[in-house]
């Protein structure tokens, strides 16, 4: 993208696994600007102060996990409308199911493919649009 970065959409990578959350913000940093946690709970806050356009929210973490911090974000009438896109090494059609119940709008497997997250996270800015 030819803008300025602050003109960029905003996405939060949410991941305990500091490798992972290296790994997403290397793949979206030319794009996008990149907020990382590896905590539920610093993502909720994150969300509510930096208004982020899609949060990429793994499912499996300690404390908050992905569940409990997508049902927070849909909860919250100030966050309610962000995109979530929920990672997971689970991924079968339960977890799947599970995810779009609680208002995410796509499920990726671990481990990521970085050419599917570009075009999945594309595809949900635009819906977005």
């Amino acid at each position: 993208m030819s803008d300025s970065p602050a003109s960029r959409p905003t996405i939060l990578a949410v991941d305990d696994t500091p490798d992972n959350l290296s790994l997403l913000s290397d793949l979206l940093k030319d794009d996008y600007r990149v907020l990382a946690t590896k905590s539920g709970e610093k993502a909720l806050q994150l969300a509510v102060e930096k208004a982020p356009d899609l949060v990429l929210l793994d499912v499996q973490m300690p404390g908050m996990d992905g569940w409990e911090v997508c049902r927070r974000l849909k909860a919250n009438p100030a966050t309610q409308g962000i995109a979530v896109i929920f990672l997971s090494a689970a991924h079968g059609v339960a977890e799947t199911t599970q995810g779009r119940a609680l208002g995410a709008i796509d499920f990726l497997a671990k481990p990521i493919d970085p050419e599917l997250v570009l075009a999945r996270v594309a595809q949900a800015l635009e819906a977005r649009r």
